[in-house]
């Protein structure tokens, strides 16, 4: 049996309802094509990819930066607790076969330098505008179609 792919979702920890349900849009899509959604666990976009990706039946995978299980959002289904700090923010993007980056701070700036250095595919629904190598899209079906198309083609 072929491994799932999995697709990070970064972003704010804290932000609108409208961000989080636009991040659900991809955690959802995601789900119902088999694939897995991998975050920091945590709030904001994290919490709304890993809510759409449970509500259509799927995986969740949280990478916390704690050292504490109950600090991640109630949909995630396989928490590791890192104790790492934005350190674990390598891990989210080592774990994942592409990243979607939704508007962040530094620490979304961040995840987004990881993935472009490892060569993963990278998709921005309005994140830092980072160069040519980062695929830029409207809307978040785009960016979850995008996301898996890639990911197979990298995998």
């Amino acid at each position: 049996m072929a491994r799932k792919l999995v697709i990070a979702v970064v972003g704010a920890g804290k932000c609108s309802k409208k961000l989080r349900d636009l991040a659900a849009e991809v955690g959802k899509y995601v789900a119902e094509h088999d694939g897995v959604i991998v975050s920091g666990g945590m709030g904001g976009i994290m919490e709304g990819a890993s809510r759409g990706a449970k509500e259509a039946g799927g995986t969740t995978i949280g990478i916390l930066p704690s050292d504490q299980k109950d600090d991640a959002n109630e949909f995630i289904d396989y928490v590791v607790p890192s104790g790492f700090g934005e350190a674990r923010n390598l891990l989210v993007v080592r774990a994942a076969d592409a990243v979607v980056a939704f508007p962040g701070k530094y620490g979304t700036l961040s995840e987004m330098a990881f993935a472009l250095h490892a060569g993963k595919p990278l998709i921005s629904v309005n994140a830092w505008k980072l160069g040519d190598e980062i695929k830029v899209v409207e809307t978040p079906l785009e960016a979850a179609k995008l996301a898996m198309e890639l990911a197979e083609e990298n995998r």
